[in-house]
Protein backbone atom coordinates (compact mmCIF):
# COMPACT_ATOMS: atom_id res chain seq x y z
CA UNK A 1 0.00 0.00 0.00
CA UNK A 2 1.43 3.35 -1.13
CA UNK A 3 2.11 5.73 1.77
CA UNK A 4 -0.10 8.77 2.23
CA UNK A 5 1.73 11.69 1.15
CA UNK A 6 0.92 13.63 3.83
CA UNK A 7 2.51 11.39 5.95
CA UNK A 8 5.54 11.89 4.71
CA UNK A 9 8.22 13.30 6.81
CA UNK A 10 10.01 16.42 5.67
CA UNK A 11 12.96 14.12 5.69
CA UNK A 12 12.03 12.12 2.76
CA UNK A 13 12.39 14.76 0.86
CA UNK A 14 16.12 16.76 1.70
CA UNK A 15 16.32 20.12 3.65
CA UNK A 16 12.93 21.74 4.94
CA UNK A 17 12.32 25.22 2.43
CA UNK A 18 13.31 28.41 4.12
CA UNK A 19 10.84 30.95 4.92
CA UNK A 20 12.85 34.07 3.93
CA UNK A 21 12.64 37.31 6.26
CA UNK A 22 11.78 41.23 4.57
CA UNK A 23 15.24 42.26 5.83
CA UNK A 24 16.76 39.05 4.09
CA UNK A 25 15.23 39.72 1.22
CA UNK A 26 16.29 43.49 0.87
CA UNK A 27 19.98 42.45 1.51
CA UNK A 28 19.65 40.11 -1.45
CA UNK A 29 18.02 42.96 -3.59
CA UNK A 30 21.23 45.36 -2.48
CA UNK A 31 23.42 42.27 -3.66
CA UNK A 32 22.21 41.82 -6.72
CA UNK A 33 21.90 45.91 -7.50
CA UNK A 34 25.49 46.04 -6.92
CA UNK A 35 26.87 42.99 -8.85
CA UNK A 36 25.12 44.89 -11.53
CA UNK A 37 26.60 48.50 -10.58
CA UNK A 38 29.83 46.98 -10.55
CA UNK A 39 29.35 45.47 -13.95
CA UNK A 40 28.35 48.86 -15.25
CA UNK A 41 31.90 50.60 -14.30
CA UNK A 42 34.00 47.54 -14.98
CA UNK A 43 32.83 47.90 -18.19
CA UNK A 44 33.32 51.70 -18.88
CA UNK A 45 36.36 51.41 -17.00
CA UNK A 46 37.26 48.99 -19.76
CA UNK A 47 36.08 51.04 -22.41
CA UNK A 48 38.38 54.30 -20.74
CA UNK A 49 41.56 52.58 -20.65
CA UNK A 50 41.15 49.68 -23.76
CA UNK A 51 39.28 51.41 -25.86
CA UNK A 52 39.86 55.50 -25.39
CA UNK A 53 42.76 55.99 -23.01
CA UNK A 54 44.47 57.38 -25.94
CA UNK A 55 42.16 60.10 -26.85
CA UNK A 56 41.17 61.12 -23.16
CA UNK A 57 44.95 61.13 -22.57
CA UNK A 58 45.57 63.42 -25.70
CA UNK A 59 42.87 65.65 -24.31
CA UNK A 60 44.48 66.01 -20.73
CA UNK A 61 47.57 66.79 -22.92
CA UNK A 62 46.25 69.43 -24.82
CA UNK A 63 44.18 71.37 -21.68
CA UNK A 64 48.16 71.24 -19.97
CA UNK A 65 49.67 72.56 -23.32
CA UNK A 66 50.56 76.30 -23.93
CA UNK A 67 51.68 77.98 -26.84
CA UNK A 68 53.40 80.69 -26.78
CA UNK A 69 54.75 83.08 -29.77
CA UNK A 70 58.50 84.10 -30.12
CA UNK A 71 59.03 87.24 -31.57
CA UNK A 72 61.91 87.56 -33.75
CA UNK A 73 64.45 90.50 -33.03
CA UNK A 74 64.20 93.54 -35.54
CA UNK A 75 67.00 94.14 -37.09
CA UNK A 76 69.12 97.74 -36.98
CA UNK A 77 69.57 100.20 -39.16
CA UNK A 78 73.31 101.61 -39.22
CA UNK A 79 75.04 104.53 -40.54
CA UNK A 80 77.95 103.84 -43.07
CA UNK A 81 80.51 102.58 -40.91
CA UNK A 82 78.16 100.27 -39.24
CA UNK A 83 77.31 102.51 -36.00
CA UNK A 84 73.50 102.11 -35.12
CA UNK A 85 71.00 104.47 -35.83
CA UNK A 86 67.79 101.97 -34.38
CA UNK A 87 67.94 99.19 -32.72
CA UNK A 88 66.15 96.75 -30.64
CA UNK A 89 66.06 96.42 -26.67
CA UNK A 90 64.70 94.17 -24.19
CA UNK A 91 61.60 95.38 -22.15
CA UNK A 92 59.09 94.39 -20.37
CA UNK A 93 54.91 94.92 -20.89
CA UNK A 94 53.93 95.46 -17.34
CA UNK A 95 50.92 93.45 -16.48
CA UNK A 96 47.55 92.84 -13.87
CA UNK A 97 45.18 90.31 -12.56
CA UNK A 98 43.07 91.96 -10.89
CA UNK A 99 41.26 88.77 -9.35
CA UNK A 100 44.53 88.64 -7.14
CA UNK A 101 44.32 92.07 -6.03
CA UNK A 102 42.58 92.98 -3.12
CA UNK A 103 43.92 96.53 -2.05
CA UNK A 104 44.03 98.43 -5.60
CA UNK A 105 44.75 101.39 -4.23
CA UNK A 106 47.48 100.61 -2.38
CA UNK A 107 49.26 98.72 -5.02
CA UNK A 108 48.42 101.98 -7.56
CA UNK A 109 50.31 104.09 -5.00
CA UNK A 110 53.45 102.06 -4.92
CA UNK A 111 53.23 102.18 -8.90
CA UNK A 112 52.86 105.17 -9.57
CA UNK A 113 56.26 106.77 -9.16
CA UNK A 114 57.83 104.24 -10.71
CA UNK A 115 55.81 104.10 -13.93
CA UNK A 116 55.41 107.66 -13.79
CA UNK A 117 51.47 107.02 -14.11
CA UNK A 118 48.18 108.97 -12.35
CA UNK A 119 47.82 106.69 -8.60
CA UNK A 120 43.60 106.85 -10.07
CA UNK A 121 44.11 106.13 -13.49
CA UNK A 122 46.14 102.75 -12.17
CA UNK A 123 44.08 102.17 -9.27
CA UNK A 124 41.12 101.91 -12.16
CA UNK A 125 42.73 99.42 -13.96
CA UNK A 126 43.58 97.65 -11.22
CA UNK A 127 40.28 97.02 -9.97
CA UNK A 128 37.85 94.47 -11.63
CA UNK A 129 37.39 90.56 -12.22
CA UNK A 130 39.76 90.58 -15.28
CA UNK A 131 42.71 87.96 -15.24
CA UNK A 132 45.09 90.20 -17.83
CA UNK A 133 45.06 93.87 -18.07
CA UNK A 134 47.94 96.06 -19.14
CA UNK A 135 49.64 98.68 -17.33
CA UNK A 136 52.42 100.09 -18.79
CA UNK A 137 54.00 98.60 -22.29
CA UNK A 138 57.76 98.76 -23.12
CA UNK A 139 59.07 99.71 -19.82
CA UNK A 140 62.94 99.36 -19.29
CA UNK A 141 64.34 96.30 -17.20
CA UNK A 142 65.56 98.63 -14.73
CA UNK A 143 61.81 99.93 -14.35
CA UNK A 144 60.45 96.43 -14.49
CA UNK A 145 63.54 95.61 -11.40
CA UNK A 146 62.06 98.13 -9.49
CA UNK A 147 58.54 96.64 -9.69
CA UNK A 148 59.82 93.08 -9.14
CA UNK A 149 61.42 93.95 -5.92
CA UNK A 150 58.18 95.05 -5.11
CA UNK A 151 56.70 91.96 -4.98
CA UNK A 152 53.08 93.13 -5.51
CA UNK A 153 50.23 90.60 -5.96
CA UNK A 154 48.87 90.22 -9.02
CA UNK A 155 51.53 92.46 -10.73
CA UNK A 156 53.17 90.06 -13.57
CA UNK A 157 56.00 91.06 -16.37
CA UNK A 158 55.52 90.01 -19.69
CA UNK A 159 58.65 89.77 -22.48
CA UNK A 160 58.63 92.22 -24.96
CA UNK A 161 61.51 94.63 -27.03
CA UNK A 162 61.46 98.73 -27.48
CA UNK A 163 62.80 99.96 -30.35
CA UNK A 164 65.13 103.17 -29.71
CA UNK A 165 67.14 105.69 -31.66
CA UNK A 166 70.27 106.32 -29.72
CA UNK A 167 71.09 109.04 -31.95
CA UNK A 168 67.56 110.94 -31.17
CA UNK A 169 67.00 113.36 -34.29
CA UNK A 170 70.53 112.09 -36.04
CA UNK A 171 69.03 111.33 -39.78
CA UNK A 172 65.31 110.55 -38.43
CA UNK A 173 63.95 111.79 -41.88
CA UNK A 174 65.37 109.12 -43.58
CA UNK A 175 65.29 105.75 -40.78
CA UNK A 176 61.75 106.70 -40.01
CA UNK A 177 60.30 105.21 -36.81
CA UNK A 178 58.28 102.40 -35.78
CA UNK A 179 54.67 102.30 -34.02
CA UNK A 180 53.27 101.10 -30.82
CA UNK A 181 52.68 97.71 -32.61
CA UNK A 182 56.46 97.75 -33.18
CA UNK A 183 55.41 97.95 -36.99
CA UNK A 184 57.70 100.36 -39.60
CA UNK A 185 55.39 103.80 -40.20
CA UNK A 186 57.69 105.67 -42.06
CA UNK A 187 61.12 105.98 -43.91
CA UNK A 188 63.40 103.29 -44.10
CA UNK A 189 61.31 101.63 -41.02
CA UNK A 190 58.34 101.54 -43.07
CA UNK A 191 60.10 100.29 -46.57
CA UNK A 192 61.98 97.43 -44.96
CA UNK A 193 59.63 96.60 -42.46
CA UNK A 194 58.73 93.52 -43.78
CA UNK A 195 62.72 92.55 -44.06
CA UNK A 196 63.97 94.12 -40.70
CA UNK A 197 61.34 92.17 -39.07
CA UNK A 198 62.28 88.88 -39.67
CA UNK A 199 60.11 85.76 -38.91
CA UNK A 200 58.51 84.87 -35.48
CA UNK A 201 58.74 81.27 -34.11
CA UNK A 202 56.44 79.19 -31.42
CA UNK A 203 57.37 77.43 -28.35
CA UNK A 204 54.78 74.92 -27.11
CA UNK A 205 55.51 73.38 -23.33
CA UNK A 206 53.54 71.49 -20.81
CA UNK A 207 51.87 73.27 -17.90
CA UNK A 208 50.97 72.07 -14.15
CA UNK A 209 48.88 73.46 -11.45
CA UNK A 210 49.50 77.31 -11.23
CA UNK A 211 50.47 77.35 -14.79
CA UNK A 212 54.76 76.36 -14.48
CA UNK A 213 56.40 74.80 -16.37
CA UNK A 214 56.86 70.97 -16.41
CA UNK A 215 60.14 70.51 -16.78
CA UNK A 216 59.84 67.03 -17.97
CA UNK A 217 56.84 67.85 -20.12
CA UNK A 218 56.12 67.38 -23.54
CA UNK A 219 57.49 70.51 -25.25
CA UNK A 220 58.62 71.83 -28.96
CA UNK A 221 59.82 75.11 -30.19
CA UNK A 222 60.91 76.72 -33.17
CA UNK A 223 63.24 79.16 -32.60
CA UNK A 224 62.43 82.65 -34.54
CA UNK A 225 64.40 84.23 -37.37
CA UNK A 226 65.99 87.70 -36.42
CA UNK A 227 65.77 90.29 -39.14
CA UNK A 228 68.20 91.97 -41.26
CA UNK A 229 70.43 94.96 -40.79
CA UNK A 230 70.38 97.76 -43.17
CA UNK A 231 73.19 99.89 -43.22
CA UNK A 232 72.75 103.09 -45.22
CA UNK A 233 75.63 105.05 -47.21
CA UNK A 234 74.37 107.75 -44.68
CA UNK A 235 77.77 109.35 -42.44
CA UNK A 236 76.31 110.14 -39.52
CA UNK A 237 79.46 112.52 -38.94
CA UNK A 238 78.83 114.51 -41.70
CA UNK A 239 74.36 114.38 -41.15
CA UNK A 240 75.04 115.91 -37.90
CA UNK A 241 77.19 119.29 -39.48
CA UNK A 242 74.27 119.15 -41.98
CA UNK A 243 71.82 118.83 -39.84
CA UNK A 244 72.84 121.68 -37.35
CA UNK A 245 74.23 124.01 -40.10
CA UNK A 246 70.54 123.88 -41.86
CA UNK A 247 68.99 124.25 -38.43
CA UNK A 248 70.73 127.25 -38.08
CA UNK A 249 69.55 128.76 -41.08
CA UNK A 250 66.24 128.07 -40.97
CA UNK A 251 66.52 129.34 -37.44
CA UNK A 252 68.17 132.75 -38.37
CA UNK A 253 66.23 133.37 -41.56
CA UNK A 254 62.67 132.91 -40.52
CA UNK A 255 62.68 130.03 -43.32
CA UNK A 256 59.75 127.44 -42.97
CA UNK A 257 62.14 124.75 -43.20
CA UNK A 258 65.41 123.87 -44.98
CA UNK A 259 67.14 120.74 -46.87
CA UNK A 260 70.79 119.54 -47.32
CA UNK A 261 72.00 116.75 -49.81
CA UNK A 262 75.32 115.85 -49.63
CA UNK A 263 76.31 113.19 -52.38
CA UNK A 264 79.90 111.28 -53.78
CA UNK A 265 79.09 111.86 -57.42
CA UNK A 266 81.12 109.01 -58.48
CA UNK A 267 79.21 106.32 -56.32
CA UNK A 268 75.86 108.04 -56.28
CA UNK A 269 75.73 107.55 -52.09
CA UNK A 270 74.29 109.80 -50.76
CA UNK A 271 76.69 110.46 -47.58
CA UNK A 272 74.20 113.03 -45.65
CA UNK A 273 70.40 113.73 -46.20
CA UNK A 274 69.37 116.84 -43.80
CA UNK A 275 66.09 118.40 -43.16
CA UNK A 276 65.05 120.79 -40.40
CA UNK A 277 62.63 121.12 -39.14
CA UNK A 278 62.82 117.41 -38.17
CA UNK A 279 61.26 114.78 -35.39
CA UNK A 280 62.98 112.71 -32.79
CA UNK A 281 61.70 109.06 -33.45
CA UNK A 282 62.37 107.76 -30.11
CA UNK A 283 58.60 110.39 -29.52
CA UNK A 284 57.02 110.49 -32.77
CA UNK A 285 53.64 110.75 -31.83
CA UNK A 286 54.82 113.60 -30.04
CA UNK A 287 55.94 115.95 -33.25
CA UNK A 288 53.65 117.25 -35.99
CA UNK A 289 53.40 115.29 -39.04
CA UNK A 290 54.66 117.28 -41.53
CA UNK A 291 57.91 117.30 -39.85
CA UNK A 292 58.49 113.32 -39.83
CA UNK A 293 58.70 113.61 -44.14
CA UNK A 294 61.76 113.04 -45.59
CA UNK A 295 61.29 116.58 -47.08
CA UNK A 296 64.56 116.19 -49.63
CA UNK A 297 62.29 113.15 -51.80
CA UNK A 298 58.61 113.96 -50.28
CA UNK A 299 58.96 117.81 -51.22
CA UNK A 300 58.97 119.11 -54.84
CA UNK A 301 59.46 122.77 -55.95
CA UNK A 302 60.78 124.99 -58.85
CA UNK A 303 64.25 125.05 -58.86
CA UNK A 304 64.79 128.34 -60.34
CA UNK A 305 68.31 129.54 -61.32
CA UNK A 306 70.08 126.20 -60.38
CA UNK A 307 68.44 124.27 -62.87
CA UNK A 308 70.32 126.96 -65.75
CA UNK A 309 73.57 124.17 -65.28
CA UNK A 310 71.45 121.74 -66.98
CA UNK A 311 70.41 124.14 -69.96
CA UNK A 312 73.28 125.50 -70.84
CA UNK A 313 74.96 122.31 -70.68
CA UNK A 314 72.99 121.23 -73.10
CA UNK A 315 73.98 124.06 -75.29
CA UNK A 316 77.35 123.02 -74.78
CA UNK A 317 77.05 119.58 -75.64
CA UNK A 318 75.16 120.42 -78.89
CA UNK A 319 78.27 122.36 -80.16
CA UNK A 320 75.84 125.67 -80.28
CA UNK A 321 78.10 128.17 -78.11
CA UNK A 322 81.39 127.87 -75.83
CA UNK A 323 81.73 129.32 -72.19
CA UNK A 324 83.34 132.41 -74.44
CA UNK A 325 80.54 133.14 -76.74
CA UNK A 326 79.08 136.41 -77.15
CA UNK A 327 75.30 136.86 -76.10
CA UNK A 328 74.26 140.48 -75.93
CA UNK A 329 71.47 140.58 -73.50
CA UNK A 330 68.63 142.99 -73.57
CA UNK A 331 67.17 144.65 -70.66
CA UNK A 332 64.13 142.59 -71.35
CA UNK A 333 62.68 140.04 -73.79
CA UNK A 334 59.42 140.06 -74.72
CA UNK A 335 58.30 136.11 -76.15
CA UNK A 336 55.02 134.85 -76.73
CA UNK A 337 52.71 136.98 -74.40
CA UNK A 338 55.29 137.74 -71.73
CA UNK A 339 58.03 140.21 -71.04
CA UNK A 340 60.78 138.12 -69.25
CA UNK A 341 63.43 140.18 -67.07
CA UNK A 342 66.58 139.22 -64.94
CA UNK A 343 66.28 139.99 -60.97
CA UNK A 344 67.54 142.93 -61.20
CA UNK A 345 67.22 145.98 -63.85
CA UNK A 346 69.70 146.64 -66.27
CA UNK A 347 70.81 147.72 -69.92
CA UNK A 348 71.91 145.80 -72.86
CA UNK A 349 74.92 143.59 -71.57
CA UNK A 350 77.33 141.73 -72.98
CA UNK A 351 77.92 138.44 -71.55
CA UNK A 352 79.34 135.83 -72.52
CA UNK A 353 77.58 132.36 -71.99
CA UNK A 354 79.97 132.15 -68.83
CA UNK A 355 79.06 135.57 -67.54
CA UNK A 356 75.26 134.35 -68.46
CA UNK A 357 76.21 131.29 -65.96
CA UNK A 358 78.25 134.05 -63.31
CA UNK A 359 75.58 136.30 -63.23
CA UNK A 360 72.57 134.47 -63.21
CA UNK A 361 70.76 136.09 -66.21
CA UNK A 362 67.22 134.43 -67.42
CA UNK A 363 67.24 136.78 -70.36
CA UNK A 364 71.05 135.06 -71.30
CA UNK A 365 69.67 131.77 -70.52
CA UNK A 366 66.60 131.92 -72.93
CA UNK A 367 68.95 133.18 -75.87
CA UNK A 368 71.34 130.61 -75.47
CA UNK A 369 68.64 127.87 -75.21
CA UNK A 370 67.17 128.84 -78.20
CA UNK A 371 70.38 127.85 -80.21
CA UNK A 372 69.08 124.07 -79.55
CA UNK A 373 65.24 124.56 -79.16
CA UNK A 374 62.28 123.04 -76.94
CA UNK A 375 62.57 119.57 -77.86
CA UNK A 376 66.49 118.89 -77.39
CA UNK A 377 66.00 121.07 -74.01
CA UNK A 378 63.26 118.48 -73.38
CA UNK A 379 65.55 115.62 -74.33
CA UNK A 380 68.18 116.47 -71.98
CA UNK A 381 66.14 117.15 -68.73
CA UNK A 382 64.59 113.92 -68.70
CA UNK A 383 68.16 112.53 -69.24
CA UNK A 384 69.37 114.17 -66.16
CA UNK A 385 66.74 112.61 -64.41
CA UNK A 386 64.39 115.77 -64.06
CA UNK A 387 60.73 113.87 -63.75
CA UNK A 388 61.96 110.86 -63.26
CA UNK A 389 62.10 108.00 -60.07
CA UNK A 390 65.42 108.57 -58.34
CA UNK A 391 65.76 105.03 -57.66
CA UNK A 392 66.15 105.12 -54.42
CA UNK A 393 62.31 103.88 -53.90
CA UNK A 394 61.79 106.06 -50.78
CA UNK A 395 58.43 106.16 -49.30
CA UNK A 396 56.21 108.92 -50.18
CA UNK A 397 58.88 110.32 -53.01
CA UNK A 398 58.36 112.49 -55.43
CA UNK A 399 59.27 112.28 -59.41
CA UNK A 400 59.08 116.04 -60.04
CA UNK A 401 56.98 116.72 -63.05
CA UNK A 402 58.49 118.09 -66.63
CA UNK A 403 55.45 118.97 -69.42
CA UNK A 404 55.76 116.77 -72.00
CA UNK A 405 57.44 119.22 -75.09
CA UNK A 406 54.21 118.98 -77.68
CA UNK A 407 52.27 120.90 -74.42
CA UNK A 408 54.97 123.93 -73.95
CA UNK A 409 52.68 126.75 -75.18
CA UNK A 410 54.63 129.78 -76.65
CA UNK A 411 56.26 130.86 -72.84
CA UNK A 412 57.06 127.62 -71.64
CA UNK A 413 60.16 127.38 -73.55
CA UNK A 414 61.53 130.21 -72.46
CA UNK A 415 60.35 130.23 -68.73
CA UNK A 416 61.69 126.07 -68.26
CA UNK A 417 65.43 126.74 -69.59
CA UNK A 418 66.01 128.88 -66.84
CA UNK A 419 64.40 126.69 -64.14
CA UNK A 420 60.40 127.57 -63.91
CA UNK A 421 57.55 125.85 -65.30
CA UNK A 422 59.27 122.14 -63.96
CA UNK A 423 59.35 120.90 -60.63
CA UNK A 424 62.26 118.39 -58.99
CA UNK A 425 62.92 117.06 -55.47
CA UNK A 426 66.03 118.14 -53.81
CA UNK A 427 67.98 115.04 -54.43
CA UNK A 428 66.93 115.55 -57.95
CA UNK A 429 68.73 118.86 -58.03
CA UNK A 430 72.01 117.51 -56.20
CA UNK A 431 71.99 114.45 -58.98
CA UNK A 432 72.30 117.20 -61.99
CA UNK A 433 75.36 118.46 -60.09
CA UNK A 434 76.68 115.20 -59.15
CA UNK A 435 76.21 114.00 -63.26
CA UNK A 436 78.56 117.20 -64.22
CA UNK A 437 81.03 116.59 -61.65
CA UNK A 438 81.46 112.98 -62.49
CA UNK A 439 82.72 113.72 -66.12
CA UNK A 440 79.04 113.68 -67.56
CA UNK A 441 77.75 110.36 -66.04
CA UNK A 442 74.96 110.33 -64.35
CA UNK A 443 74.69 107.54 -61.09
CA UNK A 444 71.61 106.97 -59.94
CA UNK A 445 71.83 107.69 -56.43
CA UNK A 446 71.95 105.45 -53.39
CA UNK A 447 70.81 105.79 -49.63
CA UNK A 448 71.33 101.71 -49.07
CA UNK A 449 74.93 100.12 -49.04
CA UNK A 450 74.37 96.96 -47.90
CA UNK A 451 71.79 94.41 -45.87
CA UNK A 452 73.49 92.31 -43.95
CA UNK A 453 71.74 88.67 -42.87
CA UNK A 454 71.76 86.76 -39.71
CA UNK A 455 74.24 85.03 -40.47
CA UNK A 456 76.60 87.22 -40.61
CA UNK A 457 76.58 87.27 -44.07
CA UNK A 458 75.97 90.85 -46.63
CA UNK A 459 73.85 91.51 -49.13
CA UNK A 460 75.46 94.39 -51.64
CA UNK A 461 71.93 96.07 -53.75
CA UNK A 462 72.43 96.09 -57.46
CA UNK A 463 74.70 98.30 -59.21
CA UNK A 464 73.40 101.82 -59.73
CA UNK A 465 71.79 102.78 -63.15
CA UNK A 466 74.58 104.96 -65.54
CA UNK A 467 73.02 107.41 -67.82
CA UNK A 468 75.80 109.21 -70.28
CA UNK A 469 73.82 112.60 -70.18
CA UNK A 470 76.87 115.20 -71.89
CA UNK A 471 80.47 114.32 -72.70
CA UNK A 472 83.07 114.28 -70.37
CA UNK A 473 84.66 117.46 -72.52
CA UNK A 474 81.25 119.59 -72.20
CA UNK A 475 81.60 118.46 -68.37
CA UNK A 476 84.80 120.04 -67.64
CA UNK A 477 83.69 123.13 -69.68
CA UNK A 478 80.47 123.50 -67.97
CA UNK A 479 82.72 123.04 -64.28
CA UNK A 480 85.01 126.03 -65.22
CA UNK A 481 81.90 127.62 -65.83
CA UNK A 482 80.04 127.30 -62.82
CA UNK A 483 83.54 128.05 -60.92
CA UNK A 484 82.78 131.53 -62.35
CA UNK A 485 79.94 131.55 -60.25
CA UNK A 486 81.75 131.32 -57.10
CA UNK A 487 84.73 133.79 -58.67
CA UNK A 488 84.77 137.54 -57.85
CA UNK A 489 81.64 139.18 -60.01
CA UNK A 490 79.57 135.53 -59.52
CA UNK A 491 76.80 135.55 -57.61
CA UNK A 492 78.20 132.92 -54.80
CA UNK A 493 82.04 134.41 -53.22
CA UNK A 494 80.47 133.25 -49.95
CA UNK A 495 80.62 129.31 -50.91
CA UNK A 496 84.27 129.83 -50.96
CA UNK A 497 86.82 127.32 -49.29
CA UNK A 498 90.41 128.48 -48.61
CA UNK A 499 92.50 125.76 -50.01
CA UNK A 500 90.08 124.26 -52.36
CA UNK A 501 88.77 125.43 -56.06
CA UNK A 502 84.83 125.33 -55.47
CA UNK A 503 82.33 125.28 -58.60
CA UNK A 504 78.19 125.79 -58.39
CA UNK A 505 75.02 127.56 -58.99
CA UNK A 506 72.77 129.59 -56.96
CA UNK A 507 69.19 129.88 -57.30
CA UNK A 508 66.18 132.32 -56.26
CA UNK A 509 63.31 130.63 -57.56
CA UNK A 510 59.64 131.90 -56.76
CA UNK A 511 56.81 130.01 -54.69
CA UNK A 512 53.51 128.63 -56.12
CA UNK A 513 50.34 129.83 -54.59
CA UNK A 514 48.54 127.03 -53.69
CA UNK A 515 45.25 128.56 -53.59
CA UNK A 516 46.19 130.73 -57.02
CA UNK A 517 48.27 128.98 -58.84
CA UNK A 518 50.23 131.68 -59.48
CA UNK A 519 53.41 133.25 -57.41
CA UNK A 520 53.89 134.51 -54.58
CA UNK A 521 56.69 136.62 -53.03
CA UNK A 522 57.81 133.77 -51.33
CA UNK A 523 60.74 132.28 -53.05
CA UNK A 524 63.37 129.23 -52.55
CA UNK A 525 67.10 130.40 -51.97
CA UNK A 526 69.33 127.57 -52.64
CA UNK A 527 73.22 126.73 -53.60
CA UNK A 528 74.29 123.29 -55.02
CA UNK A 529 78.31 123.20 -55.55
CA UNK A 530 81.10 120.59 -56.32
CA UNK A 531 84.50 120.20 -54.58
CA UNK A 532 87.54 120.19 -55.49
CA UNK A 533 86.02 121.89 -58.77
CA UNK A 534 88.75 120.46 -61.42
CA UNK A 535 88.59 116.86 -59.52
CA UNK A 536 84.90 116.85 -57.62
CA UNK A 537 84.75 114.31 -54.52
CA UNK A 538 81.58 115.86 -53.24
CA UNK A 539 78.26 117.28 -53.99
CA UNK A 540 76.24 119.49 -51.63
CA UNK A 541 73.09 121.37 -52.28
CA UNK A 542 71.61 123.61 -50.00
CA UNK A 543 68.14 124.98 -50.16
CA UNK A 544 66.29 127.27 -47.39
CA UNK A 545 62.15 127.66 -48.24
CA UNK A 546 60.59 130.87 -47.89
CA UNK A 547 63.07 132.93 -45.84
CA UNK A 548 61.56 135.76 -44.07
CA UNK A 549 65.10 137.30 -43.52
CA UNK A 550 67.45 137.41 -46.47
CA UNK A 551 66.10 136.20 -49.99
CA UNK A 552 69.15 135.11 -52.35
CA UNK A 553 70.61 132.02 -52.49
CA UNK A 554 74.15 133.64 -52.01
CA UNK A 555 73.90 134.86 -48.96
CA UNK A 556 71.62 132.49 -47.31
CA UNK A 557 72.70 128.68 -48.96
CA UNK A 558 76.15 128.81 -49.95
CA UNK A 559 77.16 130.05 -46.31
CA UNK A 560 75.73 126.31 -45.16
CA UNK A 561 77.78 124.97 -48.39
CA UNK A 562 80.43 126.22 -47.53
CA UNK A 563 80.28 124.70 -43.89
CA UNK A 564 79.45 121.43 -44.29
CA UNK A 565 81.38 120.77 -47.77
CA UNK A 566 84.97 122.20 -45.52
CA UNK A 567 84.06 119.63 -42.55
CA UNK A 568 83.68 116.62 -44.69
CA UNK A 569 86.22 117.33 -47.13
CA UNK A 570 88.49 117.37 -43.54
CA UNK A 571 86.34 113.91 -42.71
CA UNK A 572 86.73 112.33 -45.99
CA UNK A 573 90.58 113.84 -46.22
CA UNK A 574 89.86 114.93 -49.75
CA UNK A 575 92.72 117.27 -50.23
CA UNK A 576 92.97 120.50 -52.59
CA UNK A 577 94.23 119.48 -56.06
CA UNK A 578 96.39 122.34 -55.53
CA UNK A 579 96.12 123.75 -58.94
CA UNK A 580 94.28 127.35 -60.15
CA UNK A 581 91.40 128.16 -61.45
CA UNK A 582 90.76 129.30 -65.12
CA UNK A 583 89.49 132.38 -65.36
CA UNK A 584 87.15 132.79 -67.93
CA UNK A 585 85.92 135.92 -69.43
CA UNK A 586 82.32 136.99 -68.28
CA UNK A 587 82.08 139.83 -70.70
CA UNK A 588 83.20 140.51 -74.20
CA UNK A 589 84.30 143.80 -75.63
CA UNK A 590 83.15 145.74 -78.72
Amino acid sequence: MSPNPRDRNFSDYGSAPIKLSNTRRRGTALILVSSLIFMIFAGRLVDLQAIKGSDLAAAALDQRLRTVDLPAERGSILDSSGAPLAITVDAKNVTADQTMIDEPEVVAQALSPILGADADILANRLTGDRRFMYLAKEVTPETWEQISALRLPGIFGEETSRRIYPSGELAANVIGFVGAEGTGLGGYEFAFDEQLRGTPGEATYEKGPGGRTIPTGASVRVDAKAGVDVELTIDRDIQYVAQQAISEAVESSGAKDGTVVVMDPQSGQILALATAPTFDPNFATQSAVRNRNNRPLTSVFEPGSTSKVMTLAAVVNEGAATPYTPIKVPGSLRRGDKDFHDSSPHGTLRLTLNGVMAKSSNIGTILAAERIGGKKLSKYLKKFGIGQPTGLNFPGESNGFVPEHKNWSPTSFPTISFGQGLSVNAVQVASVYSTIANDGLRVEPSLVKRIIHEDGTAEQPAAPKTTRVVSRDTAIQVRAMLESVVGEGGTATNAKIPGYRVGGKTGTAQVIDELTGGYNDQVIASFVGMAPADNPQLVVGVFVSQPQIGRYGGELAAPVFKKVSSYALGALQIPPTGSKAPKLALTFGG
